[in-house]
């Protein structure tokens, strides 16, 4: 388990002196053998560090590769992949390809819905290799004398909450409803959930971090100070170092929490029940987080309930009797059921510790993803326009996260995600093709592409704002020179106010911008 017991000044002394005595300084090497042989010297083991020229490269590579587009013989690989046991194999990493010009991509669980955690969009720019922390570094330590836990970034939510039911049942975590999304990616952009209304994002909850910085320093909260504290938990994951782990507050829930699952198609209602569930669901108590998903020609609402069966029922029926929702609707379980059963289905996935320890990934579809924020909500006659776009050729599906309660207290300054009072709910766009055969997704990238250009006059507007976990490309890169300005257009929907603070933080922990992607903040200069 990686713990905050080694400050940035005693890492630094024996790490700088240490590496650069025996990987001294070289010009950069575009085929990476500096960086390796860097690396061989007592640093770290041989084992740990797979070359294209590795037996097992390509299966380490697509170990936790989420999206098949991202996996053909056109995409940008990387040089080799480290697979650290220890903070001191990740400093290494950082120290050599500093020394040799060779940039990393860091990677946890492989859900970067761009696929910046492990390949290049810009094949031809530079060398880098990837920085797998999933392969080793899972560990989750949890203390429930004081509901807190320690947490690997390779490790996955579900690991992080089939470790926290083991210990107690009545302690929880609010985080994302994928069991497989990375720990260290999720919190570094924020973290939304079905517990966010009640407890707020994953990151709001982090109470410390160790993070290996461009300096290779192994740094905790004290060390690293409050401004780079504040850059990691909701900035966005790969832009100021490599957070190794991280203390989280747990939160106490009840022994059986509700859920329910309420589909209506188009011809029971559905444009007026969604119509209304717009004004309801982030005007709710926090203890439930009533969320929507659309396909086809229905609307899917799905909810969890800190609470019994009674009070929810008595609940929708004052406040949502639109839906009809009764006493046979509810499905009691635990929390960690409700975490495992993505959505809802417990019964279809085997046992808890399958549900949320698998880590199995698939490369035979393909995905893309998008975003958006709604601040009021859209009329009726404009949901009876947007449905039909359910029907036609390579459609996905749209999923809606309500905000309000706790979310609506928190100040947009206070951790990098702004999207809080105001904001009615998050909109992800998503479609899926097969890898193999059919179009090759241009019928899905053309719905997509088309919704979300119809949808432009319906939200958050001047910037048209989205989610950084929800990463698009589409809304923006980094110019090649990596400045401000060349990241203003996208880091502005991201982050809002808050991108100029970033580019600061940036500037002053590493302002040679070494940690380096298509869309990491630039230093302010």
């Amino acid at each position: 388990m990686l713990m905050p017991r080694v400050s940035g000044c005693l890492a630094r002394a024996f790490f700088v002196s240490f590496f650069f005595f025996s990987c001294s300084v070289a010009s950069p090497s575009p085929d990476g053998d500096g960086f390796l042989q860097c690396l061989r010297p007592k640093n770290v083991p041989s084992e740990l560090v797979y070359t294209q020229t590795s037996s097992s490269f390509t299966d380490v590579l697509a170990s936790s590769i989420r999206n098949g587009k991202f996996f053909t013989n056109a995409t940008a690989r990387p040089l080799c992949i480290v697979t650290p046991r220890d903070a001191s194999h990740v400093q290494a990493a950082v120290l050599c390809g500093r020394g040799q010009g060779v940039r990393l991509r860091v990677r946890s669980g492989g859900h970067d819905y761009e696929g910046l955690s492990y390949r290049s969009a810009r094949p031809s720019s530079e060398a880098f290799a990837v920085v797998d922390l999933g392969a080793n570094l899972r560990a989750v330590r949890v203390n429930r004398l004081q509901s807190t836990a320690w947490v690997d970034s390779g490790a996955t939510i579900g690991e992080l909450y089939y470790a926290i039911a083991k210990n107690d049942s009545r302690l929880a975590f609010p985080a994302g409803e994928c069991p497989t999304i990375g720990v260290g990616g999720h919190l570094s952009g924020g973290g939304v959930g079905m517990m966010m209304r009640k407890h707020g994002l994953s990151s709001d909850k982090v109470l410390d971090a160790t993070l290996v910085n461009a300096d290779g320093e192994l740094l905790d909260r004290a060390g690293m100070g409050e401004d780079l504290f504040w850059a990691i938990r909701g900035g966005g994951g790969g832009n100021f170092g490599i957070v190794l782990s991280w203390k989280v507050q747990l939160v106490q829930v009840p022994s059986t929490v509700v859920a329910f699952n309420i589909a209506k198609t188009v011809e029971q209602g559905a444009v007026d029940v969604l119509t209304r569930w717009q004004d309801v669901a982030p005007c709710l108590p926090s203890d439930i987080t009533l969320r929507a998903i659309v396909r086809g020609r229905q609307a899917m609402f799905q909810a969890l309930y800190l609470g019994g069966c009674g009070s929810l029922v008595a609940m929708m029926d004052d406040q949502f009797p639109e839906l009809g929702m009764t006493s046979a609707d509810c499905q009691p379980m635990s929390w960690a059921q409700s975490a495992a059963t993505p959505f809802l289905s417990f019964g279809r996935n085997g046992t808890l510790e399958e549900a949320l320890l698998n880590r199995t990934t698939g490369l035979s579809r393909s995905n893309k993803g998008k975003s958006d924020y709604v601040r009021r909500a859209i009329p009726k006659a404009a949901w009876e326009d947007i449905f039909p776009w359910f029907a036609k050729a390579g459609a996905g599906f749209i999923l809606l996260e309500p905000h309000g309660g706790f979310m609506g207290g928190v100040p947009a300054a206070a951790t990098p995600y702004p999207h809080r009072n105001g904001v009615l709910y998050v909109m992800q766009y998503i479609v899926t093709w097969p890898q193999e055969g059919g179009d090759g997704g241009t019928a899905a990238t053309a719905w997509i592409q088309g919704l979300y250009e119809l949808m432009g006059r319906h939200v958050s507007k001047n910037p048209r704002r989205a989610y950084v976990n929800f990463r698009d490309l589409d809304v923006g890169q980094n110019d090649e020179a990596g400045t401000f300005e060349g990241g203003e257009a996208w880091g502005e929907r991201y982050f809002v106010g808050n991108y100029r603070r970033l580019a600061a933080v940036k500037a002053a922990v590493d302002p040679t911008n070494y940690f380096r992607n298509e869309q990491s903040i630039p230093p302010l200069h």
